[in-house]
C-alpha cells in the first residue's frame, strides 16, 4: 500500500479520493447530516407526544375530580372525611349505650351491687371518655337532639343531620342488641327508659335536664372564651348530675337514640314519644338560650395553642356549611 494512502488526506483537498476507492459522492457528506437531523426531530417529536399525553392525563384527572365534586354535591357532601365522622358517631354512640345500659343490666343481674350512684357515675364517665376520644373527629354528638340543636342555631350544616341521626340510631341499636345478648332482656333485666310516673312529669324532666346539658355543651362548644379542653369533663359531669336528679323518674334519657335503640331491641315502646319530644325540644331551647346571652363586650379569653376539639368542630362545621 503506497504511503500516500496514509498521508494523502493531509495534502489533497479531496480526501475521499485517497481514503476510499469508490468515486466521490455528495451523499458521503449529506447523508450523515440528514441522519442526525432526523434523529433530533424524532426525539423532539417523542417529547411533544409525552407532553401531550401528560396534559391529557391532567385534564382527565381534573374532569374526574369535577365529576366527584358534582356527585358529592348531589349526595349532600359525602366525602372520605364525612364518612369518618359517621363512623365516629356510630362507634361513639355504641360505646355510650353499651357501657351505660350494660352497667344497668349488671346492676339488675347482681341485685343492685353497682348501686344507683354507681350507675349514674358510669354514664357520666362514659360520656366524658367518648367526648375526648371522638370529639375531634365528629364532635361527639352521639345524640340526635344535640345534632338538631346545633343545626337549628347555625352551628352544624343541616345537610349532614340525617346521616348523623342514622349513625347514632345504628350505634344505639347495635349496642342494645349486644347488651341483650350478654345479659338477657327479660322483665327483670330491662335497661331501657320508661316513665315511672306520669308522662307529663317525665316530659318536663327530660326537657329541663336536656336543656341544662345543651346549655353547658353550647358554652364549651361555641364560645371561644370557654376553656375548651375541659369540655369532656364539663359535659360528663352534667350527665352525671342529670342522672342523679331524674334517674328514678324518667330514666333518664336526654337522648332519643338511647331510648329508641333500646325500644327496638326490647320491643317496649311505653311512653316513647316523651323521649323523642322532651330531649329534642330541651336541646334546641338550651342552644338558643345560650346564643341569647353569649354576646358580650367583655374581652375574649386567650385561646391555648392547641385549641379544643369542639372549637375545631365549629370551624369545620362552618366550613362545611359554606360549601
Amino acid at each position: 500500500m503506497p504511503p500516500s494512502f496514509l498521508v494523502g488526506a493531509n495534502i489533497n483537498r479531496n480526501p475521499s479520493l485517497r481514503l476510499f476507492p469508490y468515486p466521490w459522492s455528495s451523499s458521503f457528506w449529506l447523508e450523515p447530516l440528514f441522519s442526525v437531523s432526523h434523529f433530533l426531530w424524532v426525539v423532539e417529536r417523542e417529547r411533544e407526544r409525552e407532553r401531550e399525553r401528560a396534559m391529557e392525563e391532567a385534564r382527565g384527572g381534573e374532569e374526574i375530580t369535577n365529576e366527584i365534586s358534582k356527585s358529592e354535591g348531589c349526595c349532600s357532601g359525602i366525602s372520605v372525611h364525612f364518612i369518618q365522622k359517621i363512623i365516629a358517631e356510630i362507634l361513639g354512640t355504641y360505646f355510650l349505650i353499651f357501657a351505660g345500659c350494660g352497667v344497668v343490666a349488671v346492676d339488675l343481674s347482681k341485685g343492685g351491687a353497682v348501686t344507683f350512684p354507681g350507675v349514674c357515675t358510669v354514664w357520666g364517665l362514659t360520656v366524658m371518655v367518648v367526648v375526648y376520644s371522638v370529639g375531634h373527629i365528629s364532635g361527639a354528638h352521639i345524640n340526635p337532639a344535640i345534632t338538631i340543636a346545633f343545626a337549628s342555631c347555625g352551628r352544624f350544616p343541616w345537610k349532614q343531620v340525617p346521616m348523623y341521626i342514622i349513625a347514632q340510631l345504628v350505634g344505639s341499636t347495635l349496642a342494645s342488641g349486644t347488651v341483650r345478648l350478654l345479659f338477657g332482656g327479660g322483665h327483670n333485666r330491662f335497661f331501657g327508659t320508661i316513665p315511672t310516673g306520669s308522662n307529663v312529669q317525665s316530659l318536663v324532666l327530660e326537657f329541663i335536664i336536656t336543656f341544662f346539658l345543651m346549655f353547658v355543651l353550647a358554652g364549651v362548644a361555641t364560645d371561644n372564651r370557654a376553656i375548651g379542653e375541659l369540655a369532656g369533663l364539663a359535659v360528663g359531669a352534667t350527665v352525671l348530675l342529670n342522672a342523679l336528679l331524674a334517674g328514678q323518674i324518667s330514666g333518664p334519657s336526654m337522648n332519643p337514640a338511647r331510648t329508641l335503640g333500646n325500644a327496638i331491641v326490647l320491643h317496649r315502646y311505653t311512653g316513647i314519644w316523651v323521649y323523642m319530644v322532651g330531649p329534642t325540644a330541651g336541646a334546641v331551647a338550651g342552644a338558643w338560650a345560650y346564643n341569647l346571652i353569649r354576646f358580650t363586650n367583655k374581652p375574649l379569653r386567650e385561646i391555648t395553642r392547641s385549641g379544643s376539639f369542639l372549637k375545631t368542630l365549629r370551624r369545620e362545621s362552618e366550613f362545611d356549611g359554606s360549601n
